[in-house]
């Protein structure tokens, strides 16, 4: 299987601060990557060296086998990388329609307005949100920006989608309905690498998964392997929520 991305000894220091250290792993083409990890890890940041927030340390991100460890997000964006973010950022002011226009024509190909039209239409109805499409996005709520947030960069025609933190702040009817629009964004064609706290259903949507603990990969392997893997389970010690959640036999 093709590997689409790779990080070969991903670091990235702020002071006397490792926030992300020697970090390698990759992902295949058409897979879903969980990435957890306690509260601090560095999972958003090694997100925001993917594509192009923060420049590395050290190390080298590779995409379809290029080295675009020197890459802006723009450039990332262009490639075919897309993401959301943990705290959603819609353009309050603009319609529904006109923030994923947004993606449309800043994405992988720059499109004018009137094709842009066309992809939002038919990414609002693949997220559920064509009803809203001349509504502020401003006036949504939680679960509907999140649908927002996630149409924008679809819109962006990615090839690879970084989700962060999709769930949070979901109830249990909207956590089943995102893993299940996830899951048919898998079926477009589009690989993910999503950072996620809400256990059971991150572990039931991914077909591998990464732990990252103080910035340090710990981990790596399937669900399964994860749930029951010793030093995953003593990171989460210090969040007894989080902990019992992974300690669950399924």
């Amino acid at each position: 299987m093709t590997i689409i991305l790779q990080t070969l000894g991903v670091s990235k220091q702020f002071g006397g601060l490792m926030a992300v250290n020697n970090v390698t792993f990759e992902l295949k083409e058409g897979e879903i990557l969980g990435l957890i990890g306690p509260n601090g890890a560095g999972k958003t940041t090694l997100f925001n060296l993917i594509n192009g927030v923060y420049p590395l340390t050290k190390g080298k991100v590779l995409y379809r086998g290029e080295d675009v460890s020197d890459k802006k997000t723009y450039e990332m964006a262009h490639l075919g990388l897309a993401r959301t973010h943990q705290i959603v950022k819609p353009l309050n002011e603009l319609t529904v329609q006109e923030n994923v226009e947004v993606g449309a024509c800043f994405g992988r190909v720059n499109k004018g307005l009137h094709a842009a039209a066309a992809v939002a239409e038919e990414v609002m109805e693949f997220v559920g949100l064509s009803a809203r499409a001349d509504q502020l996005a401003g006036s949504l709520n939680v679960a509907q920006k999140k649908r927002l947030e996630m149409a924008r960069a679809l819109a962006a025609g990615p090839d690879l989608l970084l989700l962060d933190e999709v769930l949070a702040g979901l109830n249990p009817s909207e956590i089943v309905e995102m893993v299940q629009t996830v899951k048919q964004i898998r079926e477009r064609g589009i690989s993910i690498i999503m950072i996620e706290h809400v256990m059971h259903a991150v572990m039931n949507v991914s077909d591998r998964m990464i732990v990252l603990d103080y910035g340090e990969l710990i981990a790596e392997g399937t669900p399964k392997e994860i749930q029951n893997n010793e030093r995953v389970i003593e990171a989460y010690l210090g969040d007894p929520k989080l902990a019992e959640r992974l300690s669950v036999r399924t």
